[in-house]
């Protein structure tokens, strides 16, 4: 089979079906014709390419027709792909598409019972039903489930009663295009984190941007004020009673953000290796250097390994192996390997590595964020190093 990605140099690709590759290079068509040619001047400007969600959702990249169509399941192996598909062309665009098809939707799914996901998944995966993921706050991210301060109390009444929700939430990407909020709060009554679809219309919610971020700015993140919001106690996903069903859906997440973290390690590579193949200097191109050659090795190593982990991980997963060590493991040192590669790929760039107009620039900056997001690298080692050692050394 022809090498479908040209960072992927052991040819992970090929454990992909022929209907998962055509779902695919559908998704690489609209991407290339669609996306690519807009992200580095919406990047500049720090705003999000509203034209291109339509094209991204019709493609229905959830449910590809192509995979129904052949008879065959959604794999989680397809989804890493897909993630990886997108990252390749930009960390904003594949972390707002990931915040639906991952963040909400893996909340949905192993957080509501089984009424409320046969209602709401269809709907979430055909986009008619947009939400995000509402769980880091100003003054908690690492340490949210201890230090979690939105609170959720609730009022018995004739209607079946509702919940008032009361606190603050920050880093909330796409909650401005989003109908509704996965807002994680503690129940004053037995002191559980629960989880709520709040209407982003609600009463009492206030949404604003934040502004002057010098990574994925493409990504509109939000900060989010929640004042006596009140939701139906129908609203409370029923399945998630404690951070222990919190920690099942962060266990599914870091997963999706080591694919996009790879994606992105293989936007950077070939980034550079694009720039190095066409750029001469003292009358040689630039590829032909010893030293350049020996960091497009490392790149495209670093991509390799990554690949090599995400794809094992996600065969685990897809068997119904899921642990928090394992997860944790894969996005830390896959967001390693990125910091790594964007930083070679900048370098192998010259000054032209901090211009947008290589793409470059721009993976450079946005690994900065996947670094952080979903588990910082200390947090993710942790974790780990209490599955190796048996002892918690978070506090």
């Amino acid at each position: 089979m022809t090498q479908f990605y040209p960072s992927d140099q052991y040819g992970f690709a090929r454990l992909l079906t022929e209907a998962e590759r055509a779902a695919l290079r559908r998704l690489r068509v609209v991407l290339d014709e669609k996306v690519r040619p807009v992200v580095n001047d919406y990047w500049d400007r720090g705003e999000f390419p509203e034209q291109i969600i339509d094209p991204l959702v019709e493609l229905g990249m959830m449910n590809p027709v192509e995979v129904l169509a052949a008879g065959e399941k959604v794999r989680g192996l397809f989804a890493g792909f897909r993630n990886f598909e997108m990252a390749r062309v930009d960390a904003s665009v594949v972390t707002f598409y990931n915040a639906q098809s991952g963040l909400f939707r893996t909340t949905v799914s192993l957080g509501g019972s089984e009424a409320q996901v046969a209602e709401l998944d269809p709907r979430i995966s055909s986009y008619e039903y947009k939400g995000v993921f509402a769980l880091t706050e100003p003054e908690h991210g690492s340490d949210i489930a201890g230090g979690l301060e939105t609170t959720a109390a609730f009022e018995p009444g004739a209607d079946g009663g509702q919940w008032v929700i009361n606190g603050a939430k920050r880093w909330i990407g796409g909650a401005a295009q989003a109908d509704v909020l996965a807002v994680f709060a503690r129940d004053t009554a037995d002191e559980q984190v629960k989880c709520f679809l709040v209407p982003t219309a609600a009463p009492g919610v206030g949404i604003s941007k934040i502004e002057r971020k010098t990574s994925l700015r493409i990504m509109q993140n939000a900060d989010i004020e929640l004042v006596d919001v009140r939701v139906a106690a129908s609203s409370r996903l029923e399945n998630i009673n404690s951070f222990t069903d919190v920690a099942a859906c962060l266990r599914n997440m870091r997963s999706d953000v080591a694919w996009i973290a790879t994606g992105a390690a293989a936007g950077a590579y070939e980034a550079a290796l694009k720039y190095v193949s066409g750029r001469s200097q003292f009358g040689k191109p630039l590829s032909s250097f010893q030293l350049i050659q020996e960091k497009l090795a490392s790149m495209l190593t670093n991509v390799t390994a990554s690949l090599a982990m995400v794809v094992s991980l996600t065969q685990a997963q897809d068997e119904g192996i899921y642990t928090d060590e394992n997860s944790a493991m894969a996005k830390m040192f896959t967001a390693r390997m990125l910091r790594e590669t964007a930083a070679l790929a900048r370098e192998v760039c010259g000054g032209n590595g901090i211009v947008l107009d290589y793409d470059v620039a721009r993976f450079h900056a946005d690994a900065e964020a996947i670094y952080s997001y979903e588990g910082t690298d200390e947090i993710n080692a942790l974790i780990l190093g209490r599955a190796i050692t048996g002892i918690g050394a978070f506090r």
